[in-house]
């Protein structure tokens, strides 16, 4: 079955119209709109019950029990109502009933945390030894054992009520950093006009940047490239500054934390240690040899003089009619995954039959995929799907995301259920790469093979290569301030060219407009973010790779992983799995898949 709409019409159908089969079905979370406002109602009635509990959390275990199974009760329910507005919103956004259910939850969500804000501070003035003596005293506090660890680990870095209280306020200033950023990027930088393919006028947005930079004519390549960086390049005095002020801002949170460095101070969230950042970098460092013998096929694929910056995103293998309806994409995903076993392929059929996809795109409908869902009930999934192969590997890619909080709700009591962001692109990807893998083994004809070797190509080079370029950077730049250098665009400038010099070898050229690309990166007014895709990408291809060597064994362990939640920290989750991100072997192994198809597709341009 097809499901790209009636025949010869491109309308976008009305939500109304969309068959049931193909929606997800929130009335597993709340049956009516009636029991979602009394949720709400019960939620505000809970407040003063909480608050009555401060000053007076730590008094005793009762005490501490009882206050942590209300924090516990409260958030769940609050995640409940905020989790079915916001996706009855994503629905139909044009809706007003549920654009205001969604702004009153979201209300509550604040004051659901203003209420609690009490209840970290006092966790903090409770002992070690004293904490312990409770959780003898009353074994059900044994349930909170990790998470009293994990927020007793940050009593260092903590400061005094009074001092927290000035810290907050500064952080309301430093939230401006990003904001301002965010506006310049988003609603200030306007672009020149391009002629497209066809000699047509176009507007050039950021949306569609790299739907050009993919286009097989170069020159519509090169005039997208010129045009996107001379906006960013008239603005660049201005953004050097507000990145600049970031990264003083991290500083400052550094010190008054009683951190070491500002990378420190972003990895202790986590409780990631330092090295693990540090044999990223070092592992694809050691590694750049594949990137520039990349490059060099690129050259030679797309017969070229020389390779631009502005070629990068240049398909090597030419886009081919590969068709995939919903149907056979469920199915194909369904064997791709065959690896992980029964159990875990049964659950994904039943989630794929049973209300758990909103497949379609429909009028207002929120664009994009992503998954979600609360802890009650079953995960769920947005698609806006269109027959191709892109859109097969999106299926996959939030099916895991699903799984992996299927495996999580089901397995951890509430207070663990949620996954740390360090894991959350683990088992999406490995995901992708158990179907990479089926259909190459599926698939003889030469051109199909190349254009599935290209993309596993571009999957690394965007988020293994490109997410550690961007690392170092952070790095570099952060490294810098705590040195007392100064930092400007030229600065900036520098770094980021010899970066690019490094990564990408001596057959690119670089142009002036790489120099600035740092410029056009939101990610970095979050500090230290970005490695989390190379790291979580190398985890997956590693775990991937280790279920199709290994069998049960290794499929036991992943499986074991997906039900972990947060119940132990990221790191010792994934060692458990049969990945220790302590050591750079699990980003070797998967730069050795990335070998593997280079040299294949070498081989098949050689020929």
């Amino acid at each position: 079955m097809s499901i790209s709409g009636p025949k010869n019409s491109t309308a976008i159908p009305e939500r109304k119209d969309v068959s049931t089969e193909l929606k997800w079905r929130l009335e597993d979370i709340y049956a009516s709109d009636t029991l979602w406002e009394a949720d709400m109602a019960r939620l505000q009635e809970k407040l003063p019950e909480l608050t009555s509990f401060q000053g007076r959390l730590g008094a005793s275990a009762r005490n501490l029990l009882d206050g942590l199974n209300l924090l516990n009760e409260i958030d769940e329910m609050a995640a409940k109502v905020g989790v079915y507005a916001r996706m009855r919103k994503d629905e139909d956004n044009t809706d007003p009933k549920y654009q205001g259910m969604y702004e009153r939850a979201a209300s509550l969500a604040v004051q659901v945390m203003s209420a609690a804000a009490f209840i970290r501070p006092e966790l903090l003035a409770v002992e070690d030894n004293v904490l312990e003596e409770y959780m003898a005293s009353n074994p059900e506090l044994e349930l909170y054992r990790q998470f009293l660890r994990n927020t007793s680990r940050m009593r260092a870095h903590t400061l005094s009520a009074s001092e927290e209280r000035i810290v907050a306020m500064a952080g309301e200033v430093g939230l401006a950093i990003p904001a301002i950023f965010t506006m310049l990027n988003n609603a200030d930088l306007k672009f020149a006009s391009i002629e497209d393919e066809e000699g047509r006028t176009v507007e050039l947005t950021k949306g569609r940047y790299i739907k050009y930079m993919q286009s097989p004519d170069r020159r519509v390549r090169k005039d997208a490239y010129d045009a996107l960086y001379s906006s960013y390049r008239a603005l660049i005095n201005t953004i050097g500054s507000t990145y600049a002020a970031s990264v003083k801002g991290d500083a400052f949170n550094a010190r008054v934390r009683n951190y070491g460095s500002c990378l420190e101070t972003a990895l202790d969230r986590n409780n990631i240690p330092v090295e693990v950042y540090g044999n990223l970098l070092e592992a694809v460092r050691s590694r750049l040899d594949l990137m520039h013998r990349y490059i060099t096929l690129r050259k030679k694929a797309l017969d070229l003089d020389k390779v631009h910056m502005y070629d990068i995103y240049a398909p090597i293998v030419p886009d081919i009619d590969w068709p995939v309806t919903y149907e056979e994409a469920k199915k194909t995903v369904c064997e791709g995954l065959a690896p992980l076993g029964d159990e875990y392929v049964a659950v994904l059929k039943k989630g794929l039959e049973s209300g758990w996809v909103d497949v379609v795109e429909s009028r207002g409908k929120t664009s994009g995929a992503y998954s979600w869902g609360e802890y009650g009930s079953h995960p769920f999934v947005l698609l806006n799907w269109q027959d191709n192969l892109d859109n097969m590997f999106t299926l996959a890619h939030e099916m895991g995301h699903a799984m992996h909080s299927h495996y999580s709700w089901t397995t951890q009591p509430y207070v663990y259920s949620d996954y740390s962001i360090f894991l959350a692109e683990v088992a999406s990807t490995a995901n992708e790469v158990l179907l990479m893998r089926h259909l190459l083994g599926l698939t003889e004809d030469p051109v199909r093979r190349m254009y599935l070797l290209n993309h596993l190509l571009e999957q690394f080079r965007g988020t293994l290569y490109r997410q550690t370029l961007f690392a170092e950077f952070e790095k570099i730049t952060h490294e810098m301030f705590e040195a007392g250098q100064a930092l400007t665009p030229d600065v900036f400038n520098d770094i980021y060219t010899k970066l690019n010099r490094d990564y990408y070898g001596d057959e690119i050229v670089l142009d002036d407009n790489i120099a600035i690309e740092w410029a056009r990166i939101p990610h970095f007014y979050r500090a230290f973010y970005v490695y989390q895709y190379a790291t979580g990408f190398s985890a997956a291809v590693a775990l991937a790779e280790g279920i199709l060597g290994h069998g049960a064994p290794a499929r036991e362990r992943y499986i074991q992983f997906l039900s972990g939640g947060s119940s132990k920290y990221p790191i010792d989750l994934l060692a458990h799995a049969g990945v220790d991100m302590t050591s750079p072997d699990p980003v070797h192994r998967a730069l050795d898949v990335f070998e593997e198809a280079l040299e294949e597709m070498e081989t098949h341009f050689e020929g």
